[in-house]
């Protein structure tokens, strides 16, 4: 999932018609996140880092693409003459970068399920960077979710008899993206921001695509047209999420996509188990229940919070 979003907070929505829209948008958005495992499994044989080369390349001309048809290319452009906003979306295509091959290496190393995992705690990632980047002052309820999430990924690491680095480093580099999309606003809009983190990304995936033909091959146009077609739908399948989130947010309240957000993960997780039929022991069941005890409680503290009329979730993400 886990992919570029750009969340704008709006009053609240009052309009039946506006929320049942949102909601349709949102529930699409995360679903289609949700099941990006099979669509990267089905692009064997080609490699992680490959994958990830022609998903920035491809990315970045189907947002060009969509600049041009809406016209909204004057934003992308207003970006490039902003350089602190420009360098601060290259930190942010950083970030994005990390997760989508970290994302990537998971899904076709056979470790869908950590993967989720990691979309799984980073809700409580995003508490944990609130108290450290923005001094917020954590109620008990969130304070014992972090507990709990800590004490989950003690339980995996030692029954797996490593740390869940693939889970570990989804969430903190899209927490951390998600910080850095929320200090720059609404002032960049989603495509155009997706358009320039993909812009300075374009130089590594270069590099990276000159690796794999030199090593093991690049496999673009070499398999099949179906394969060809599925490798340039990446940048569709990164793009149309994005809109379909940049839509939700509009017309939703924050709350409740804080509650739909757990459909991508739930659905990455039942694709591990019962498709991919990846192991799960017992230790590895009492971890992920402890990570989703800490979940429930961090929702319920978020609805209580709401409303009573409070902010209850840094809004990082």
């Amino acid at each position: 999932m886990p992919e570029s979003v750009d969340q704008q907070t709006t009053a609240p929505v009052t309009d039946a018609g506006t929320r049942r829209a949102g909601l349709i948008y949102a529930v699409s958005a995360y679903v289609l996140w949700g099941f990006l495992p099979i669509y990267f499994i089905a692009l064997a044989p080609t490699g992680a880092f490959e994958v990830v080369a022609w998903r920035i390349v491809f990315s970045l001309v189907f947002c060009a693409i969509l600049l041009a048809i809406t016209r909204r290319y004057r934003l992308f452009l207003a970006l490039l003459k902003r350089p602190r906003i420009a360098f601060t979306m290259a930190a942010a295509g950083v970030l994005i970068y990390v997760n989508w091959q970290t994302y990537v290496y998971g899904t076709l190393s056979g470790q869908v399920v950590e993967a989720s995992l990691g979309y799984f705690i980073n809700p409580i990632v995003t508490v944990f960077l609130g108290v450290f980047f923005l001094r917020e002052k954590l109620r008990p309820a969130q304070w014992a979710a972090v507990g709990i999430s800590l004490v989950a990924v003690l339980v995996l690491a030692i029954s797996a008899g490593s740390v869940p680095w693939i889970a570990l480093t989804l969430a903190f580099s899209f927490g951390f993206y998600g910080y850095i999309k929320k200090r720059v606003g609404p002032t960049v809009d989603a495509v155009a921001g997706l358009s320039m983190e993909t812009l300075w990304l374009l130089p590594v995936a270069v590099i990276q695509l000159l690796v794999v033909g030199a090593t093991t091959g690049i496999t673009f146009g070499t398999v099949s047209a179906v394969h060809t077609l599925l490798l340039i739908g990446t940048g569709v399948i990164t793009a149309i999420p994005l809109l379909f989130f940049a839509a939700a947010s509009r017309r939703l309240p924050l709350v409740v996509l804080g509650f739909i957000q757990y459909f991508a993960p739930i659905i990455q997780f039942l694709v591990g188990v019962l498709i991919l039929n990846e192991a799960m022991s017992t230790a590895r069941w009492v971890g992920f229940s402890l990570v989703w005890l800490a979940l429930v409680i961090l929702a319920v503290d978020a609805a209580v919070g709401t409303r009573n009329g409070r902010r209850s979730i840094p809004e990082l993400v």
